[in-house]
């Protein structure tokens, strides 16, 4: 089976609508964030980027989840930012690339009214400048995050059943 990976820069709304999605496929779901090392965690809290270094084992930590539920299907949320990236992600077996995207005062917006998140809003832009689109031969869909999350979870799940 094919796992859904919902991706975006942070404030997209990635953990909304993947929870949704997976509740609606009756899926495992995969909150990115817990494959993260306290290290990570800590150098993004005290309001430095990761590397590509740091996001290594994060990366490989996702795909393994990935290749655990080939047989089951899932839905995990990761942002995904770069095309190697994603490439890790694929490494785990077929994915299919939920990109929520926005405009950035609207995801700076959701991210300062958002309680309990360890990435601050002086982030954002480090991961706007990260952020590669998804390529042609990726498999996926991008999404407007203007877009309720239902109407979003309605249109990912007929463009994932028509894929």
């Amino acid at each position: 089976m094919t796992v859904i990976v919902v991706m975006g820069v942070s404030g997209s709304g990635k953990t909304t609508v993947g929870t949704a999605l997976a509740e609606r496929l009756g899926v495992d779901y995969a909150e990115a964030d817990t494959f993260h090392p306290k290290a990570n965690i800590d150098k993004m809290s005290s309001g430095h980027p990761l590397n590509d270094e740091d996001r290594q084992p994060w990366l490989e930590a996702i795909a393994t989840w990935i290749s655990d539920h080939q047989c089951s299907g899932g839905v995990v949320t990761s942002s995904a930012l770069k095309y190697r990236y994603r490439d890790i992600l694929r490494s785990g077996g077929k994915v299919w690339f939920l990109h929520l995207h926005g405009d950035r005062d609207l995801l700076a917006d959701r991210m300062k009214t958002r309680s309990g998140h360890f990435m601050p809003v002086s982030l954002l832009d480090s991961q706007l400048a990260d952020l590669e689109p998804l390529r042609p031969d990726e498999h996926g869909l991008v999404a407007d995050i203007a877009k309720k999350p239902e109407e979003i979870v309605e249109t990912a799940l007929s463009a994932f059943k028509d894929r």
